[in-house]
């Protein structure tokens, strides 16, 4: 081991979460100091590389801060004049993917001395319609190595085909395997599916064989097994693996560690900057130092001095004589004395040549028979003396088994994933006995996750888009679309998604629940009924809407204001008549659709939009039909034409044209006018009513007519 020449010297660290608390005036910069001082290690320890196991950023965006604190770091650490020693030997272009395809040291316009490869962890991992992560702008830059990212191909739950990056230095050979991060539950199912995860091994040469690789493992994945289906088994992973270096987990188990019957060993180097105040994450900070030589290793960790301690203790009051129920003076007293014990003890670890940061404390309380205090008002005494001076108490009260539970529960076990345990789309579509006929429930599950949890604004669409490709290929393949009719290419277009959706839901795992055949029947009746109802609404609302608007008269000076009342009172006489009733009217409608509808933004502009083109038809098709029943009326009189023209009023048509040509005209687009239907027959009491007195005043309005009540357009009927 200690020929230099022959020895691959690589430094591990996983999950420094540049950008965690950024915010926070006291730990804004502690990710930072941590991966800084990572690179002055490996610079230290003149690594050959840096090997970085995921979640290199805390935010799937990272701020304009971070990401040029990142590359700060990054340029004064890793450009430099220092040789390279070792030598990639693999298709550069099938492990970086990238518009450059080839290793950064080899770029003739860098000068990297300190090659970094990384894989993405579920906190940076590409999303997008282009399928980018943030640490696609640092391989832009040339400053790091970004291997592992996986495209998903196949149906189904996907295949992927992990190629090694084939590294050698002198007589020591070492294949580079990379996985990027999955979802859990997707990798788990891939791995218990034939050929779904494909391993490229090292092809055989003339003087050596297979077996003189040593092959790594770099992956970021949930380990621990609180749910079978949402973890990766270490029995899943193949048995010619020499060293797996597990990220995601933030609990320090550096050293490695064998498992049985697989023959490779795991380390987990955890987390180098506190993003949960539990148990794991207390424990000393490290990386890892692995020195190569041949098939065989060895293992240095090296502790992180940089790193803001953290001390973590659990209390539970009823175990404490002094603390009385009743008395919260007493349980004050007791909890601010384990408070400055804890500052204490990190005052007296903390190393004297090291800067003086404030510790990180968290005291977990069992307040079974007690009452509970403001964590709050407790911390305000601590400010200045404890980093976290708003959370240091965490209360929680103890299970009834909670010896039998504590007794089965693994001290590992305590640490889980900072991600929330969210009910998926399939879990939804299990639960109500659905089943999806159009697009997949997996890629409508991942399509919701990328949406809300990387802010992925095409999540939606590049799920629908990548389906609705798949389903035009299918049908171009099987079936000549120049032969057929429009109609039969919608039926082919139906089936060859159902059938595809079907292959996928047969690759499923056996775990997937099975839906009832009965099933499509509801799902195809569903859509309809609920666009039934949504249609009734909406008529609902043309029905109601033009009634809701202030009143208008059939005299003089129509306002703006007077439109909608006109077509309730037609025939009604003075200004305003239902105008106060209409608006009330509206707005009781206004919140009756919002409570039942949940309408939003868009839904309100359009139906304002709607709205205003009602109110226009309403007032045209109301104009024309008064003018058609005035020229009918006069026609219908017994006086002779020069009478009624005379006396001031409008020239009525010839008897030659009569009314039906008025009606072929005029009386058609009022007849079959939108709002003319539309309010018929609310008006038509008071049109009867109305007739019967226009009857008997007929000859009256003709020879002495009050005040004219001609229409707005009066003169364009005069002129005819």
């Amino acid at each position: 081991m200690e020929d230099s020449a022959n020895t691959l010297r690589v430094l591990i660290a996983t999950d420094c979460h540049l950008g965690y608390m950024e915010k926070d005036e006291i730990r804004r910069f502690d990710s930072f100091r941590a991966f800084e001082e990572i690179c002055s290690i490996a610079e230290q320890k003149q690594v050959d590389l840096l090997l970085l196991g995921g979640d290199l950023f805390h935010e799937n965006k990272p701020s304009r801060s971070t990401l040029v604190k990142c590359i700060e770091i990054l340029r004064r650490h890793c450009l430099n004049d220092r040789p390279i020693q070792f030598q990639v030997v693999s298709d550069q272009t099938v492990n970086f993917q990238n518009t450059f395809g080839h290793v950064n040291y080899e770029d003739p316009h860098f000068n990297v001395g300190l090659p970094v490869f990384t894989i993405h962890g579920n906190h940076d991992d590409p999303a997008g319609v282009d399928n980018l992560s943030a640490i696609d702008i640092l391989s832009a830059c040339n400053l790091v190595n970004y291997f592992g990212k996986m495209v998903l191909g196949g149906s189904g739950v996907g295949q992927i085909k992990v190629y090694p990056i084939l590294i050698k230095k002198g007589t020591t050979s070492a294949a580079l395997y990379g996985l990027g991060n999955i979802r859990d539950e997707r990798l788990n199912r891939m791995f218990q599916t034939p050929h779904a995860v494909q391993w490229m091994r090292p092809a055989t040469q003339d003087e050596g064989s297979i077996s003189d690789w040593f092959n790594i493992l770099v992956l970021h994945q949930n380990r621990i097994k609180t749910n079978p289906k949402n973890a990766i088994n270490e029995h899943f992973l193949p048995r010619f693996l020499d060293f797996i270096i597990w990220g995601h987990e933030h609990e320090c188990l550096v050293d490695p560690q064998e498992v049985p019957g697989m023959g490779f060993h795991i380390t987990q180097p955890g987390s180098s900057v506190a993003t949960s105040l539990i148990d794991g994450e207390a424990k000393p900070k490290h990386v890892l130092l692995l020195e190569i030589k041949g098939t065989q290793y060895r293992p240095t960790k090296i502790p992180l001095k940089s790193v803001r301690p953290f001390e973590y203790a659990e209390v539970v009051l009823k175990d404490e004589a002094d603390v009385d129920p009743n008395d919260q003076d007493s349980v004050l007293e007791y909890l601010d004395k384990v408070v400055r014990d804890l500052i204490e003890k990190s005052g007296r670890s903390m190393p004297t040549t090291s800067e003086l940061k404030l510790p990180l404390v968290r005291i977990k309380v069992d307040y079974s028979g007690f009452s509970t205090i403001n964590p709050q008002r407790f911390g305000q005494k601590y400010v200045g003396k404890v980093a976290n001076p708003q959370d240091i108490l965490i209360f929680s009260k103890a299970a009834k088994r909670r010896q039998s539970v504590q007794d089965t529960i693994d001290e590992s076990e305590r640490l889980q994933p900072e991600e929330l345990n969210q009910q998926n789309i399939e879990a939804l579509v299990a639960e109500s006995n659905l089943k999806m006929e159009i697009l997949p429930v997996n890629d409508l599950d991942i399509a919701l996750h990328d949406f809300v949890n990387k802010d992925d604004k095409t999540a939606f669409y590049a799920c629908l888009k990548r389906n609705l490709e798949e389903t035009r290929s299918k049908l171009q393949s099987e079936f000549n679309t120049t032969n057929l009719e429009e109609e039969e290419i919608i039926v082919k277009v139906s089936e060859c998604m159902q059938e595809r959706v079907k292959e996928r839901a047969l690759r499923l795992s056996s775990s997937s629940q099975t839906v009832p055949g009965n099933d499509r029947d509801k799902t195809s009746v569903a859509p309809s009924s609920t666009n039934a109802f949504s249609d009734d609404e909406d008529d609902a609302e043309r029905w109601s809407m033009p009634a809701s608007s202030s009143g208008r008269g059939r005299g003089r000076g129509r306002g703006s204001k007077d439109v909608a009342a006109s077509v309730t009172s037609r025939r009604g006489r003075g200004r305003g008549r239902g105008g106060k009733e209409g608006s009330s009217g509206f707005k009781q409608l206004t919140l009756d659709s919002l409570k039942s509808r949940q309408s939003t933004r868009a839904a309100s502009v359009s139906a304002t939009a709607a709205v205003k083109t009602i109110v226009e038809e309403v007032n045209s098709s109301a104009s024309e039909e008064e003018e058609t029943y005035e020229a009918n009326e006069i026609v219908e009189t017994s006086e002779p034409e020069e009478n009624i023209t005379g006396k001031g009023r409008k020239r009525g048509a010839t008897r030659g044209r009569g009314r039906g040509s008025t009606a072929a005209k005029r009386g058609r687009k009022a007849e079959n006018s939108f709002a003319h239907n539309l309010f018929m027959n609310k008006d038509q009491d008071e049109d009867d009513g109305d007739d019967d007195d226009d009857d008997v005043s007929a000859s009256n309005r003709m020879k002495a007519p009050p005040q004219p009540r001609a229409p707005r357009n009066y003169g364009s009927i005069k002129r005819r």
